[in-house]
């Protein structure tokens, strides 16, 4: 069953903090529930499906779903760490179309910056089957990544330089970003002599830690009728799970090779019509792999299609994260996928900050990066439109 035009996002909200030290979790789960509703025009009360991941505490949705008052005929706590969120749209889509629900509500918040916590579901990884066979050589999310880079420029030439390429264009877009967490435009030298983290990535090259959160509303063409704020068509969905395959791991792509041929199936589009693209940057490498799996360029060319500009505001080949994404602007709870399908609707409401408005915006893509490059991955992609 195809869930094109079949359910529409009507509310989006981001929260405005970075650090957040006097609120709880769920505090924040409330707030950024209250302001994704009254964006799209609508109360708790409205509310008949709910959507969270594993951020959310205790019992995650059942337990949310007293918290806030809510009366529901549909609930889901699907876990793919940090492509949940995109994944929940689809779910949201999915259970519309099959006339479950009719308003979806869906949420993240966390506060790993002011707790100290550190990544979000560490406690999930700890117990996970890998940990004995893996852990013991001392992998980490950030080796990993570094791993998965090096690979690629072993493979394909790829530069520390062209990865830099985007964190300028991160940057850049965060500078008229007053929620920012780091709002000071960089350049590709600056990139290069910040601190090595894990071989060949630096600091630069790697995603914010902040407090914060952000929440959706996902309604049936028939509520959307009735509201009077812009609501914006879920067009194309996709998901694919990679993981290790017993050894034989290609590291150099990601599950974006499969989930997003799936979603533009779906939305009867291709990669060339996409004008504004999120993209899940916990690295920077991270955006380069799903570029290419996306198939806006070939696969071993997304050095070459990031740099001079490319994912520059407003008139670049693809401009992508002009919040100033995860690697500049907002990854709460260690998990930017709800910030990558804000900012996309951002666009195609033409609500952007006006620097980085892309003109004539009327198809994105959001695409939400869970797990590791060189590991196993949830890889979820949303293709969104203006209209149906």
């Amino acid at each position: 069953m195809s869930v094109r035009g079949k359910a529409f996002i009507a509310g989006a909200y981001e929260h405005p903090l970075r650090t957040i030290p006097n609120r709880t979790v769920q505090q924040v789960h409330a707030e950024v529930a209250a302001g994704a509703l009254a964006d799209a025009g609508l109360s708790f009360s409205d509310v008949d499906a709910y959507f969270c991941a594993g951020d959310a505490p205790g019992f995650g949705a059942l337990s949310m779903a007293e918290y806030l008052g809510l009366q529901l005929t549909h609930i889901d706590n699907t876990e793919t760490g940090g492509s949940s969120y995109l994944l929940h749209v689809q779910h949201a889509a999915e259970a519309i179309a099959a006339g479950h629900c009719h308003v979806a509500l869906i949420t993240l918040a966390g506060l790993p910056r002011s707790s100290g916590a550190g990544i979000g579901g560490a406690g999930r990884f700890g117990s996970a089957p890998e940990v004995s066979f893996e852990n013991f050589f001392g992998l980490s999310i950030v080796a990993g990544y570094a791993m998965a880079a090096r690979r690629h420029m072993y493979e394909f030439g790829t530069t520390s330089e062209q990865l830099a390429e985007i964190k300028v264009a991160a940057a850049s877009h965060a500078q008229h970003n007053p929620n920012a967490f780091l709002q000071n435009a960089v350049t590709v030298e600056e990139v290069l002599q910040s601190k090595m983290v894990a071989d060949p990535l630096h600091m630069l090259d790697c995603c914010v830690v902040t407090d914060g959160g952000g929440a959706l509303v996902v309604v049936s063409p028939e509520v959307a009728r009735k509201l009077s704020r812009q609501s914006v068509p879920v067009l194309g969905t996709g998901f694919a799970a990679k993981h290790v395959n017993n050894g034989r791991i290609d590291l150099t792509h990601t599950g974006a090779v499969v989930s997003g041929p799936r979603a533009f199936a779906e939305a009867g589009l291709s990669p060339r019509d996409i004008r504004y693209a999120s993209i899940y940057d916990s690295f920077t490498i991270t955006v380069l792999a799903t570029l290419e799996d996306l198939g806006f360029c070939e696969k071993g060319k997304g050095g070459e299609f990031v740099s001079n500009g490319a994912l520059q505001a407003p008139f670049g080949k693809l401009p992508f994260n002009t919040d100033g994404g995860g690697l500049c602007n907002n990854h709460p709870s260690n998990r930017g996928g709800i910030t990558k399908v804000i900012e996309a609707v951002r666009q195609l409401r033409n609500e952007a900050h006006p620097a980085v408005q892309v003109p004539n915006c009327q198809f994105a893509l959001a695409h939400g990066t869970g797990g590791n490059l060189a590991t196993r991955m949830g890889s979820a992609t949303l293709i969104l439109g203006q209209e149906v």
